[in-house]
C-alpha cells in the first residue's frame, strides 16, 4: 500500500487567496468606474460652479469692471447696470495694449451698442494680472472715496477677482456680478476645447491665488 503524503489544509486555501484578491479587485474597479461614469458630470458641474461668484445686484456707488474683456459682455452688463439705476456710472479698466488702453475700446464698443459715453468713466493702468490691477483699482477707488461697489468681471473670474479685491481692501464692500462668457458654462465648460482650456486655466490661478503667488 502506497501512502501519500496529505497537503497541509492551509495549503489550498492560501492559493485561493489570490484568486479572491484579483477578482475583488476587477468588481472594485468596475464598481469605481461605473461611479465616476455616473457622477462625472455633477462633480464637473460642482467645480466649475465654485469659479462663479455671482450676487443680486444693489445700488451702489460706482461699477467696476475688469480688464480682459475680449468679448465686451463685461462691459455691457455694467452698462444696463447703469441703465437700471443700480449705479450712478461704471468704472473701465485699461490695462495697456497694443495702442493706448483696453478701456478705450471698450467705451467704444459700448457706444457701438447704444449706450451713452457718459454711462463709463476710465481707469488706464499698468496691470499685467488680476492682482495688479486689483491693487490698482483699491487705491483709486480710495482716492475718489468710493467704498460701495458691483464688480463686474466674466463669470468664471469673479471668485478669484472678489478674493483678491477682498484680501487687497478688506473696507470694501464688494458685490460680484457675473457677466455671461461666449466659451464658458459651469454646467457645460467640458463641452468645448475653449470651456476646458478655460476651467485649468482658472482653478490653476485660483490655486496659486490661495497660494499666496
Amino acid at each position: 500500500m502506497i501512502w501519500r503524503r496529505a497537503r497541509p489544509p492551509f495549503t489550498r486555501s492560501f492559493r485561493q487567496k489570490p484568486r479572491r484578491s484579483k477578482r475583488g479587485c476587477l468588481l472594485f474597479v468596475i464598481a469605481l468606474g461605473a461611479i465616476l461614469f455616473l457622477a462625472w458630470k455633477p462633480v464637473a458641474r460642482l467645480f466649475g460652479g465654485f469659479l462663479v461668484r455671482d450676487e443680486a445686484p444693489v445700488h451702489a456707488d460706482a461699477a467696476i469692471v475688469l480688464g480682459g474683456d475680449d468679448f465686451g459682455s463685461r462691459t455691457l452688463t455694467a452698462a444696463n447696470l447703469v441703465r437700471q439705476g443700480y449705479v450712478p456710472f461704471a468704472i473701465l479698466s485699461g490695462p495697456p495694449i497694443l495702442s493706448g488702453h483696453e478701456s478705450d475700446l471698450t467705451l467704444a464698443y459700448a457706444v457701438q451698442h447704444g449706450f451713452p459715453a457718459t454711462y463709463f468713466q476710465t481707469f488706464p493702468n499698468d496691470a499685467n494680472s488680476t492682482r495688479s490691477e486689483t491693487a490698482d483699482f483699491a487705491a483709486e477707488l480710495g482716492r475718489r472715496g468710493i467704498h460701495r461697489v458691483l464688480l463686474v468681471t466674466s463669470n468664471y473670474h469673479t471668485r478669484r477677482a472678489y478674493y483678491l479685491f477682498h484680501r487687497t481692501d478688506p473696507s470694501l464692500e464688494i458685490h460680484t456680478i457675473a457677466a455671461p462668457d461666449r466659451w464658458f458654462s459651469p454646467d457645460s465648460w467640458w463641452a468645448t476645447r475653449m470651456g476646458q482650456k478655460t476651467f485649468f486655466l482658472e482653478w490653476t490661478k485660483t490655486i496659486a491665488t490661495w497660494l499666496g503667488y
